[in-house]
């Protein structure tokens, strides 16, 4: 018996630059900018710190939108994250609202890593720049002081 192995790691964007044009193999691959600023926001919100995702506009459109459509839909992975994607390149801007205590620069190279890692094994893009924007921090008591002001009687009658 001959002991035969079978490859199941996609090679890499940076791979495949290096061999050679992959899309003259059989065909072309083209993926959409959302598809790809799906993969980061998914990859970004998996970094513990990160509060949520989008400036404050983004922010109250996708509440408005969630309590009309019952629910987060698949729209709201992307919210607070942009992409330019090229047929082998791509680059990333992502808005970010972080939990008060974190480390700001430690989260802000964790989420690089991560996603670039995510478009990178599943994109086979090379990921040529991540540019981050800090909008706010979450401070701990900013959930409790909205349900206090809500079930408070108003100041003036």
């Amino acid at each position: 018996m001959s002991d035969t192995r079978t490859e199941t790691r996609v090679p890499g964007a940076r791979e495949a630059n290096r061999t050679g044009d992959a899309s003259n193999e059989g065909g072309h691959t083209q993926i959409a900018d959302g598809v790809v600023a799906k993969i980061a926001g998914m990859a970004a919100r998996e970094i513990g710190g990160v509060y949520a995702m989008g400036g404050g506009a983004a922010r109250a459109m996708g509440v408005v939108r969630d309590a009309m459509t019952g629910g987060g839909d698949a729209s709201s992975a992307a919210r607070g994250v942009s992409v330019e994607v090229g047929e082998r390149q791509a680059a990333v801007d992502i808005d970010l609202v972080v939990e008060y205590g974190t480390a700001i620069q430690d989260l802000a190279a964790a989420v690089r890593r991560n996603v670039t890692n995510a478009i990178e094994r599943m994109a086979g893009l090379e990921v040529t720049e991540i540019n981050i924007r800090v909008g706010d921090i979450h401070l701990p008591d900013d959930d409790d002081g909205q349900d206090a002001e809500a079930d408070s009687a108003p100041r003036v009658q």
